[in-house]
């Protein structure tokens, strides 16, 4: 686990999927385990009751989840739209890019780590291409190293985060 008090940097959108989450844990998910539990228990002989060991493997695992969770929330500093500079890609922002290679535009948001999602554009600022985006203004070209070659695009535009 991370710091204790490592800051976690979100946004609205994050901070409510990770309540959400942390809400469907506490609730219906620990009921819906306490069930299991108890069905495997009526199994007798404890020791070879793979049902049961199942159980208890999955019940460490979402309670690891809730203090995970918790501690984020905990130490979360939220970046919302009225915050944001939009003169240059900062945390939050969207970068509209224009891959030089393959003449593509793609946008991301830049986030924490912790709402990284690449299938739906969000990029975590500490990301090769994320370091690469803090700071710069539209029109400026950037160039950066990645396991598969170095990549350039230019920045396009710089939109507030919902």
């Amino acid at each position: 686990m991370a710091n204790e008090n490592e800051e976690v940097i979100l946004t609205p959108e994050g901070l409510a999927k990770l309540e959400e989450e942390l809400k469907e844990l506490k609730g219906p998910r620990r009921k819906e385990l306490a069930a299991r539990l108890k069905t495997a228990i009526s199994y007798g002989d404890l020791k070879e009751n793979s049902e049961y060991h199942s159980a208890k493997e999955d019940q460490a695992f979402m309670e690891t989840r809730i203090l995970t969770l918790e501690r984020m929330l905990r130490n979360a500093r939220v970046i919302s739209a009225d915050q944001m500079d939009t003169s240059r890609v900062s945390i939050g922002s969207i970068a509209v890019l224009k891959d030089i290679e393959f003449d593509e535009v793609i946008e991301y948001q830049l986030v924490g780590p912790a709402e990284a999602d690449l299938a739906n554009n969000k990029l975590s600022y500490e990301s090769p291409l994320g370091k690469a985006l803090m700071g710069h203004q539209s029109g400026d070209k950037i160039a950066f190293e990645a396991p598969m070659g170095t990549f350039h695009y230019e920045l396009l535009e710089i939109k507030p985060g919902q």
